[in-house]
């Protein structure tokens, strides 16, 4: 089913904002997704695509959200925690982000991300309703991290 109620062993590449959120311990996040993580760590199953880090730049340059230290002081020891692999920006991502079957973001950022995930074969693990709305059309399997009311 491509938008998951219950992750298991599956690559899990973090939106911008769930990475943001997952490194700085927000408790909306739910119990099974930690657990997800926790698990998926073991396999270097963590995945953070790099158009994630030209956007988390972004955010802090436009003063958009404030992190404690330097940007790349806080994307290096974030990517150098345990499990987490950086996706790179490939030829083959970059055009399928232009190609993507279905009705999808125009936000590039976005287009990139469902690209990664379809190449990773992992979970895109995001709370933007338009991505967790895409994974019905069925090209790649969503994930939302929050805890459900």
């Amino acid at each position: 089913m491509p938008i998951l109620k219950k992750l298991q062993q599956h690559k899990l590449l973090l939106d911008t904002h769930v990475w943001i959120w997952l490194m700085g311990g927000n408790s909306s996040l739910s119990r099974q997704f930690r657990t997800a993580v926790d698990n998926a760590q073991k396999h270097d199953g963590i995945l953070i695509s790099a158009i994630s880090v030209w956007e988390i730049g972004m955010l802090v340059e436009k003063k958009r959200i404030e992190i404690e230290m330097d940007t790349l002081d806080w994307v290096e020891t974030s990517l150098s925690s345990k499990g987490v692999k950086l996706v790179p920006l490939t030829p083959r991502i970059s055009i399928l982000s232009s190609r993507l079957p279905g009705t999808v973001h125009g936000d590039p950022a976005d287009r990139l991300l469902v690209a990664s995930a379809h190449e990773e074969n992992a979970v895109l693990v995001t709370c933007d309703q338009k991505l967790i709305s895409y994974g019905q059309d069925r090209f790649i399997s969503v994930y939302n991290p929050l805890k459900q009311a």
